[in-house]
């Protein structure tokens, strides 16, 4: 079992503290603790009160530690020391929201990049002048310490996640069960400053579906553009203020996180995987492969293989 202690910092968002729940619940190979300071009843921002069933001895063997809520304000010193010991004992360390308030509070973040939520990022910059804070971006990792932004960037960053620990096809089976959209990539853009109402029919999500099914097929911006009704130069600004990303950026991501998929499941040799993701050669994908996941696909395929059979 992969082991998870989630630790919540008042004051908490009740959703927030859900996150882990959902997320990691959904994947057999995970236990996960809800822990605190002082567990037992805990009240929560805007919502029904939370019974924490766990004291801090929850993170003593725990193989990733998950700093939740704060919301900026001063964390427990106990909290801070435990959080130094798991860190120092070789825990994967993360935080959701404004949990990255208390890992910086530890000493965590000194020296690292860094996120939470938009709008407290100036407050943990001037607090915290060690801290590297990205204020625009969903989650950042920097030497094994996971940070995100609010709300649905939490969710994204767990099932980055479960993406690292069991593969991209996993952590979409995650996001299905959820009902929400596949992983997100952690350097989007936390939100979009001028998104199209779709009440008025401009929503380019079903050509973002039309284009998902015909990865493997050379699309063009007029391709998109035909499908969406629109032109180039109309399609790429709107996608733009959808997702954060151009057409191509997106499609390439997408095309990555295809390749990624077959490489877990199917025995398909890496040209094969290049033909079927639409990213043409075997050279095409080794180069894209560690631009944006740092292995070779055969190096890919190798470790979650080591996953599947329990040798991790």
């Amino acid at each position: 079992m992969h082991r998870i202690a989630a630790v919540a910092v008042p004051p908490v968002l009740s959703f927030d503290v859900s996150i882990p729940l959902m997320v990691f619940h959904s994947v057999p190979q995970y236990e996960v603790r809800v822990c605190a300071a002082r567990p037992g009843p805990m009240g929560t921002v805007g919502g029904p009160d939370i019974v924490v069933p766990y004291g801090l001895e929850a993170l003593a063997g725990a193989d990733t530690v998950i700093a939740v809520g704060s919301g900026g304000g001063e964390a427990p010193a106990e909290v801070l020391e435990a959080l130094r010991k798991a860190a120092a004992g070789g825990a994967r360390i993360a935080s959701l929201c404004t949990g990255a308030f208390v890992l910086a509070q530890a000493g965590l973040l000194d020296g690292r990049r860094a996120t939470t939520h938009w709008g407290m990022a100036d407050d943990l910059a001037s607090r915290f002048p060690a801290v590297d804070v990205q204020p625009d971006l969903l989650f950042v990792e920097d030497g094994g310490i996971y940070t995100s932004a609010g709300a649905a960037a939490a969710i994204d960053l767990c099932l980055h996640l479960v993406g690292v620990d069991y593969g991209a096809s996993v952590a979409n089976t995650v996001a299905r069960l959820a009902v929400v959209p596949p992983v997100r990539p952690g350097g989007q853009s936390q939100f979009i400053e001028t998104p199209l109402p779709p009440e008025r029919g401009t929503s380019l999500a079903p050509t973002r579906a039309w284009a998902l099914e015909r990865l493997d097929l050379p699309l063009t911006l007029t391709d998109l553009a035909r499908h969406a009704g629109t032109s180039v130069r109309t399609l790429t600004r709107r996608f733009r203020a959808e997702t954060g990303l151009s057409p191509l950026q997106w499609l390439l991501q997408r095309r990555v996180h295809r390749a990624r998929e077959l490489l877990e499941t199917t025995g398909h040799p890496v040209d094969r995987v290049a033909e079927k993701s639409g990213l043409g050669s075997a050279d095409s994908l080794r180069k894209h492969m560690a631009a944006h996941v740092g292995l070779t696909p055969t190096a890919y395929r190798a470790h979650f293989d080591r996953s599947r059979t329990g040798a991790r």
